[in-house]
C-alpha cells in the first residue's frame, strides 16, 4: 500500500495519539516500530516524537510493513469498551485513505483493507445528522450562570468568552480555537466535579496502569466530551463537533501544527465558537432537567 503524503501525516497522528488516553512517548514508539524490524534505541539525541514517527512511516511507505502498521496502530484489543472511538478514529482516517483508493474495515476484532477502483468520499451526514452550515446557523441561548460552577469561575469564563468573541470577529483564529477548547475543557471538569460519580460511572472514563478511575484532573478534553455525552449533558450532533475542538486544541504545540501544516481559518473558529456556545446550552438545559427544571 502506497500512501500520500497527507495520508501518512494522519496516520502519524494517530500512532503518536497526542491528546488522548492513546499518547505514545518516546520509548513506546520505538517499542511500536520494533515489531515492524526497526531495531532503534530510545536515548540521547533522540528526535523529537512527530519527526520519528513520520521518518518511520516513510521508510515502510509501499511495503507489507506499512499494512502491518495500520492494523497495529488500530488495534481492537488497544480500544476494549471503546469501540466507538475506535470506529470513529478509523472512519476518520478512511477519509485521507479514500484519496489513496484504499479504506480500512474493522471486522469484529480483525482489521482489513478494501481496494477501491475509484476516490470515494462519503458523506458526513452519515456521521452526523446535521451539517457544519445547518450547525452554524443555529443559535443558542448562553447563560453561563446554569452550569453550576463555582462563582469566580463563572466570572473568568464570560471574561474568556468575550476575548474569543473579539478574537473570532477580528481574524485571529487560532488563538480562537485554543481558548475555545481550554474554555470548554475547563467547563467539563467543573460539571463532572459536581457529578462525579456518574462521571466516574461511564463506560469511557480512563484508567490508570492499575485499573482504577483516574483523578478529573488527570483527564483529557477528550475524556470529558465522551463522559459528557454518554451521561447526557452533550447530545450527538455537539459531541461530534466537539471532537473537532479537542483536535484542533491539538495545535497549540507549534511543532504538532508545522508537521500537520494546519492553517485555520475564520470559517474554523466560528466552528468552534458555535459548539463552544451549544454545549454551554446543552449542558444548561441538561443540569436544569436534573434539578427537576429549578434554575
Amino acid at each position: 500500500m502506497q500512501l500520500s503524503k497527507k495520508t501518512l501525516e494522519k496516520l502519524r497522528e494517530v500512532i503518536n495519539g497526542d491528546g488522548t488516553d492513546h499518547y505514545r512517548s518516546g520509548p513506546m514508539l520505538v517499542s511500536f516500530f520494533s515489531q515492524i524490524g526497526f531495531n532503534d534505541t530510545y536515548g540521547q539525541g533522540f528526535p523529537s516524537r512527530w519527526f520519528y514517527t513520520e521518518d518511520r512511516l516513510q521508510k515502510i511507505n509501499g511495503t507489507p510493513e506499512l499494512d502491518k502498521c495500520i492494523k497495529m496502530a488500530f488495534a481492537v484489543i488497544d480500544f476494549v469498551g471503546k469501540i466507538d472511538e475506535l470506529d470513529s478514529l478509523i472512519a476518520d482516517f478512511n477519509q485521507y485513505l479514500a484519496f489513496d483508493k484504499w479504506e480500512v474495515i474493522r471486522d469484529n476484532d480483525i482489521i482489513t483493507f478494501k481496494r477501491r477502483d475509484r476516490v470515494v468520499v462519503e458523506s458526513t451526514k452519515k456521521a452526523s445528522s446535521m451539517s457544519e452550515d445547518e450547525f452554524l446557523r443555529r443559535t443558542f441561548d448562553i447563560n453561563i450562570d446554569l452550569l453550576g460552577l463555582d462563582p469566580a469561575v463563572n466570572e473568568i469564563i464570560k471574561i474568556r468568552l468575550k476575548e474569543v468573541e473579539s478574537c473570532v470577529k477580528n481574524d485571529s483564529p487560532l488563538a480562537s480555537v485554543i481558548m475555545i477548547g481550554s474554555i470548554l475543557e475547563g467547563i467539563l471538569l467543573g460539571i463532572a466535579s459536581s457529578y462525579p460519580q456518574q462521571f466516574n460511572r461511564t463506560l469511557c472514563a480512563p484508567k490508570d496502569k492499575e485499573g482504577k478511575i483516574k483523578k478529573f484532573p488527570d483527564w483529557t478534553l477528550n475524556n470529558f466530551i465522551d463522559a459528557a455525552s454518554e451521561v447526557g449533558f452533550l447530545k450527538a450532533d455537539v459531541k461530534k463537533f466537539s471532537h473537532a475542538v479537542r483536535d484542533f486544541r491539538n495545535y497549540i504545540h507549534p511543532y504538532s501544527q508545522m508537521a500537520s501544516q494546519f492553517a485555520p481559518d475564520k470559517h474554523t473558529a466560528m466552528i468552534c465558537f458555535q459548539v463552544l456556545k451549544a454545549a454551554i446550552s446543552q449542558i444548561g438545559d441538561y443540569r436544569k432537567s436534573l434539578q427537576g427544571g429549578a434554575k
